[in-house]
C-alpha cells in the first residue's frame, strides 16, 4: 500500500527546482549572442579583421549551433515556463525574419514567439510519460517565407523530480515456512518499483524495511529479502504471520516517498509433537454374545500435528487379553478400535487388562532428541453376563442307521444344556425345512433321534438335519447343531446283467465255441467279498444249444453244444441265465440273453444276422439319380397343372340338353305316410340350372338341409318306417337309368322293378 506523499515536501521541492529553471532561462536570454551555447540556440554574425601582414581574414558564418534545452517536470505556475530562445546572425532585428517551429508537441505543448525566438511550455509535463522532445526550428523570411537559414533540429529534455513513490507491483504476497526454522531462513524475496529516472539523483534508490512482523522476521534493506528473526516458531502455537514491508526511495533519507505491501507468512507443519493420551487408563466393556470381528471400543492419543505427521499407529504392547482382542487404526478419525478376536465367556473369565501403545508413524530425524515419540494407556474390559442359548455338547453329530429298519427306531441321541447355569429345561424339534419328506423325529425332551419312514440306502445314502434346542424360559433362545445321518446297506436289491447282452453265433459253428461272456451288477453296496454266482435257469437246464461256466469272479461263459444252426429253422434263441449274490439274505434274478444266428464265411466273419429280401441292385450312378428325380418332379408339375386346370374349367353337373343324359342312382330315405309323399319332389330341379326358372342358388355354397313345410302347418308325426326310394329317370323301352337323372318309384308297387344303370 503506498504512503501518501507529502504535499509539502513536493510543493516546496517542485518550487525550488522552478526557480532555478526559470533564472538559468532569463541568464540564457540576456547573454550575447556570441555565447549561443546558454540554453539556446544561436546564429553569430559575419565578422571581417585584419589580420598579419595586412591580410584581410574572412570569418565565415556559422549555421545553427545544436543544443538541448530542459524543462522542468510538473511544473504548475500560473504563466507557461520559458524552455530557451533561437536567434538566428541574419535577424537585424527589423521584424522581416520570422522563427517557425514543428516537431513533437509544436503548436500544443511548445509554442515559439516569430519574432524573438522565445520558447514556451505551455502544459505541465510529465516525465513518466514522455522523458524528450524531439524538435526543428527554422528561420524564414516573413514576407516571401523562404528560407533564411537550413532547418536544425534541437532536444527538449523534461527534467525529473521525486513525485512517483514505490511500488510493490505483486502484492499482498503469500509464503510459507516450515515452523522450526534456523534463524535466517529465507523466506521469500519482494520487489518494489519506482517510476522516476534512476541516473537522476535518488529519486529511484529504494530501501527496504519491516513495519510490522518484528520480532519473528526480518527484511535485509538492499534486496528485499524476508528472513525469519526469531527460532523454533511453533505452528501449534501461532500459524499465521501478517508482515508489512516499506519501500522508500532517496535512498531512505527525509523527503523520499514510500510505499508499503502486506506478507501473510503461513508456518507449516513438521512433526515436532509426540502422540500422547489425554488418560492413562480406559474402562470398556463387551458382551459375551458378542462374535468375534465385532468392536469393543475406541480409544485416541492426540496428536496436533498435521497430515502424515500426525498419523497415529495402536498396538497392544502387554495384558492377558492379547489373543482374545485386536487393535486396528482408524485412519480417518486416528483412532485406536479394539474389537473381539475370540468368544467370550462370563462363566470363564470376568475381565481383562490390555496395555495399549500409540506412535507415530512418520518420525522427523532433527527431532528424534526431543523424546520418543510414542505414549501407553491401560485398557480393561468387563465381560458382561448374557442370556445365552443352549450349547450343545458336540458342534456336529455323526449317527449311522440300516436302511428298510422299522418306523421308530433309534437313531441317535443329541444333548445340549444352559451355559448360563440358570438349569432351564431344554427342548428338541428338527425345522422342517432340513427334513422335508419327515424321515425322522426327535424325542422334545430327551433329544432321542428316531426313524418315521423306512429308509432306502439305493435312493438316498446320506441324510443331512438339523436339530434345535430352545431354552424354555428366559428369552427363547435356541440353536442348532448338524446332524449327519448314514443310512446303512443292507441286501435287498437282487443282481442283474450290467447291460443287455446280444450274442451272435455262426450257422457253422463248432461245439465247444465260446460266444460270449456276461456279468451282473448290484444296486446294493458292493462289499470286498461279494460276487455273483451265474447258472442257466431250471427251465432252460435241459437245452441242446447251448451251455454256460461261472468263471467266479461275478462273470460267466456262454458256449455253444451242437454242430451248425440253421436261420431258416430259427435265427434267434433266447437263454434265461440265474444270477445269484453272497449277501444277507441271499437275492437273486432271472435274466435272458439273447442269441443271434449268423451267417459266416470259412474264417467265422460275420456276413449277415438278418433275414435279407430281394431287393434290387445298388449302384446307380449319380446321373441317373438326379434324371430320376427330374421325372419324378416333371410328373408331378403335370399333375399339378391338371388339377388346376379342371378347377378353372367349371363344368355344369346336369346340362340343358337332351342328348346329354347323365346317369346316377341316389339312395334317399324319406319318412313318410305314401305314395302322397313322391309328390314332393320335382325332377326339374335335377336338371341343368342353365335352363331352369326362378332363382338360380349359387353353386359354390352347399346348401344347409331343411325339412319342407307340410300343407297346413301341421308338425311332423313320429314315423315309424322307412320307405327306400330310388330316384330314377325311365326311357322310352325301360327303365335303363343314366348318370345324372332321377326316377321316383315305390318298391311297394312294383317290387319285380330291376333297373338298367347305364355310363351313357
Amino acid at each position: 500500500h503506498p504512503e501518501r506523499i507529502s504535499e509539502e515536501g513536493l510543493g516546496l521541492q517542485v518550487f525550488l527546482v522552478s526557480l532555478g529553471a526559470v533564472l538559468c532561462s532569463a541568464a540564457a536570454s540576456s547573454a550575447p549572442l556570441e555565447r549561443g551555447h546558454r540554453r539556446h540556440l544561436s546564429l553569430h554574425r559575419h565578422r571581417e579583421r585584419a589580420g598579419k601582414e595586412g591580410q584581410v581574414l574572412h570569418r565565415s558564418k556559422r549555421g545553427w549551433v545544436w543544443n538541448q534545452f530542459f524543462v522542468i517536470e510538473e511544473y504548475t505556475g500560473p504563466d507557461p515556463v520559458l524552455v530557451g530562445r533561437l536567434h538566428s546572425d541574419v535577424d537585424a532585428g527589423d521584424g522581416s525574419c520570422r522563427y517557425i517551429l514543428s516537431g513533437e508537441g509544436a503548436g500544443t505543448i511548445f509554442v515559439i514567439d516569430d519574432k524573438t525566438g522565445n520558447i514556451h511550455a505551455t502544459k505541465t509535463l510529465d516525465r513518466e510519460e514522455q522523458a524528450q522532445y524531439t524538435l526543428t526550428a527554422q528561420a524564414v523570411d516573413r514576407d516571401t517565407n523562404k528560407p533564411l537559414e537550413p532547418p536544425s533540429e534541437f532536444i527538449v529534455k523534461v527534467q525529473d523530480i521525486n513525485d512517483n513513490p514505490p511500488e510493490f507491483l505483486h502484492g499482498p504476497y503469500y509464503a510459507r515456512v516450515p515452523e522450526m526454522s534456523n534463524v535466517g531462513t529465507s523466506v521469500m524475496q519482494v520487489t518494489a518499483t519506482d517510476a522516476d529516472d534512476p541516473t537522476y539523483g535518488n529519486s529511484a534508490r529504494l530501501v527496504y524495511s519491516i513495519l510490522q512482523g518484528q520480532p519473528y522476521f526480518s527484511v535485509e534493506s538492499q534486496t528485499g529479502i524476508i528472513r525469519t528473526a526469531l527460532p523454533n516458531m511453533d505452528r501449534e502455537a501461532r500459524q499465521e504471520y501478517d508482515v508489512v514491508i516499506q519501500a522508500k526511495d532517496m535512498g531512505g533519507h527525509m523527503g523520499g516517498l514510500s510505499g508499503t505491501t502486506e506478507v501473510k507468512i503461513t508456518l507449516t507443519d513438521v512433526n515436532d509433537n509426540p502422540p500422547k493420551f489425554p488418560q492413562s487408563v480406559y474402562a470398556m466393556t463387551v458382551s459375551e454374545d458378542k462374535v468375534p470381528g465385532e468392536e469393543v471400543g475406541r480409544l485416541k492419543a492426540k496428536d496436533p500435528d498435521l497430515a502424515e505427521n500426525g498419523l497415529v499407529s495402536y498396538r497392544f504392547v502387554d495384558g492377558d487379553g492379547m489373543t482374545v482382542f485386536e487393535i486396528t487404526t482408524d485412519t480417518d478419525t486416528r483412532e485406536g478400535v479394539i474389537k473381539l478376536r475370540k468368544p467370550v465367556d462370563y462363566e470363564t473369565k470376568k475381565a481383562y487388562t490390555l496395555r495399549v501403545e500409540a506412535s507415530n508413524t512418520h518420525v522427523d530425524p532433527r527431532f528424534i532428541a526431543w523424546g520418543p515419540y510414542k505414549d501407553t494407556a491401560t485398557v480393561k474390559v468387563t465381560v458382561e453376563d448374557a442370556d445365552e442359548p443352549p450349547a450343545f455338547i458336540a458342534t456336529s453329530y455323526n449317527f449311522e442307521v440300516e436302511e428298510n429298519a422299522p418306523n421308530g427306531t433309534v437313531v441317535g441321541r443329541v444333548h445340549a444344556k444352559d451355559t448360563d447355569g440358570a438349569g432351564n429345561p431344554v427342548r428338541y424339534m428338527i425345522p422342517r425345512y432340513t427334513d422335508v419328506e419327515q424321515f425322522f423325529s426327535v424325542g422334545p425332551e430327551d433329544g432321542i433321534i428316531r426313524t418315521t419312514r423306512p429308509l432306502d440306502r439305493e435312493t438316498q445314502p446320506w441324510h443331512n438335519i438339523s436339530v434345535s434346542a430352545t431354552e424354555i424360559g428366559g428369552h427363547h433362545q435356541d440353536t442348532k447343531v448338524r446332524v449327519n445321518i448314514k443310512v446303512k446297506d443292507v441286501n435287498d436289491n437282487a443282481p442283474e446283467f450290467a447291460t443287455h447282452y446280444e450274442v451272435l453265433v455262426c450257422e457253422n459253428v463248432s461245439p465247444g465255441k465260446l460266444i460270449g461272456t456276461v456279468s451282473a451288477v448290484d444296486k446294493d453296496e458292493i462289499g470286498h467279498r461279494q460276487y455273483f454266482h451265474f447258472s442257466i435257469a431250471p427251465e432252460a437246464v435241459n437245452n441242446q444249444n447251448f451251455s454256460l461256466k461261472d468263471n467266479r469272479d461275478s462273470t460267466a461263459s456262454i458256449y455253444v453244444t451242437r454242430r451248425g444252426f440253421s436261420r431258416m429253422t430259427q435265427d434267434v434263441y433266447f437263454l434265461p441265465i440265474e444270477i445269484n449274490d453272497n449277501g444277507v439274505p441271499p437275492m437273486s434274478s432271472t435274466s435272458t440273453l439273447t442269441i443271434r444266428v449268423c451267417s459266416c464265411d470259412s474264417k467265422d466273419t460275420i456276413l449277415s444276422c438278418n433275414v435279407e429280401p430281394y431287393i434290387l441292385p445298388a449302384g446307380l450312378s449319380t446321373g441317373a439319380l438326379i434324371a430320376i428325380l427330374a421325372c419324378i418332379v416333371i410328373l408331378l408339375a403335370i399333375v399339378v397343372l391338371f388339377v388346376a386346370l379342371r378347377r378353372q374349367k367349371k363344368e355344369p353337373l346336369i346340362v340343358f340338353e337332351e342328348e346329354d343324359i347323365r346317369e346316377n342312382i341316389i339312395t334317399y330315405d324319406d319318412e313318410g305316410g305314401g305314395e302322397e309323399d313322391t309328390e314332393a319332389f320335382d325332377i326339374a330341379t335335377l336338371q341343368n340350372p342353365d335352363g331352369a326358372n326362378g332363382f338360380l342358388p349359387r353353386k359354390d355354397i352347399k346348401p344347409e338341409f331343411q325339412y319342407p313345410m307340410r300343407p297346413g302347418g301341421r308338425p311332423v308325426a313320429n314315423i315309424s318306417f322307412v320307405n327306400r326310394c330310388c330316384f330314377l329317370c325311365p326311357e322310352e323301352d325301360g327303365f335303363n337309368i343314366k348318370r345324372d337323372s332321377v326316377f321316383f318309384t315305390n318298391p311297394e308297387k312294383n317290387p319285380h322293378f330291376q333297373p338298367n344303370i347305364t355310363n351313357d
